[in-house]
């Protein structure tokens, strides 16, 4: 961890919704007028689309079934963690972008001037010199593995973890309508995952400092054959701090704030769905102003 130039992780699962969380840190950095260092994770797998495809395959000749971005074999562990200790310590570091989609490559090519496709890395730039903090956003900000540990240089983790069968809604309908999958793929995928999830995705959430956690009011006990996603008015959402004095949260004021929250645990404070966004900026404002205020 550095005082001098803190790190922010928000991490979860695919279709767990931390788009939400990093539209809040956005409004956050532009009204405070802070200056991140952004490091995506999907940046940091280790194999191309035609590559994951083809190590697919080779694994499943091999006998494992199970191969999957989730799982230290298809992510450079090692180089994010590099990246957070090389930041912490100095400010810098290197990143690169994974191209999810043709314009998003034909903005990288024209900017360094290459010719990569959609499904590829940029190459690794270093990171611009005199940003505030570095903000990471996608599945293993807070991962630990026997050989890697990035989690230990984070300043302040935030997980993102609806249910899991929430979760799973989520997922079904963003890859039939970003990616055209079949529900039947999707379930495929989050079989396929499942051991690389629960091994190395759920642990996480026991480092973070705060988690969000999306619980729907209706029913959603087969998550293959919802029609929709659960509105955030029908959802609460439990913010639990894993310790409230190390950001002194006070939850007499967030409780004033939040119209229809409420406390369940002595750590824990509940707030209606449809205030998920607003809740985010409330409690990661002051947050973000004290780190940065220490970092100077």
């Amino acid at each position: 961890m550095s005082k001098q130039h803190p790190i922010v992780a928000v991490t979860g699962s695919s279709g767990a919704g931390t788009s939400t969380v990093k539209r809040a840190f956005e409004h956050i950095f532009t009204r405070e007028k802070i200056n991140p260092a952004i490091i995506e994770g999907d940046s940091l797998h280790r194999y191309s689309r035609v590559e994951m495809r083809a190590a697919m395959q080779t694994a499943e000749k091999a006998g494992n079934l199970n191969f999957s971005h989730f799982g230290p074999e298809a992510n450079l562990f090692d180089k994010l963690e590099e990246t957070f200790k090389s930041y912490g310590s100095n400010g810098t570091g290197q990143k690169r972008y994974y191209l999810h989609s043709e314009p998003e490559a034909a903005e990288h090519n024209a900017r360094l001037g290459i010719d990569k496709a959609a499904g590829e890395f940029t190459p690794w730039e270093d990171i611009e010199a005199g940003s505030d903090l570095l903000f990471y956003e996608g599945l293993h900000g807070l991962v630990k593995t026997e050989a890697d540990d990035p989690a230990q240089h984070v300043d302040l983790g935030v997980g993102v973890v609806p249910i899991v069968n929430l979760e799973w809604i989520q997922k079904i309908h963003r890859d039939k309508a970003e990616r055209g999958y079949s529900a039947e793929a999707t379930v495929d995928t989050i079989l396929r995952r499942m051991p690389d999830y629960i091994n190395h995705i759920t642990p996480q959430f026991s480092r973070t400092d705060i988690n969000f956690q999306r619980v729907p009011t209706v029913d959603t006990s087969n998550p293959f054959i919802a029609r929709e996603i659960p509105s955030p008015d029908e959802s609460f959402v439990i913010i639990r701090f894993a310790d409230p004095k190390k950001f002194d949260i006070d939850f007499t004021y967030l409780r004033n704030m939040l119209d229809g929250s409420f406390m369940s645990r002595r750590n824990s404070i509940v707030v209606p769905g449809g205030k998920m966004g607003f809740a985010m900026e409330v409690i990661l404002a002051p947050i973000m102003e004290t780190m940065l205020k220490n970092s100077k």
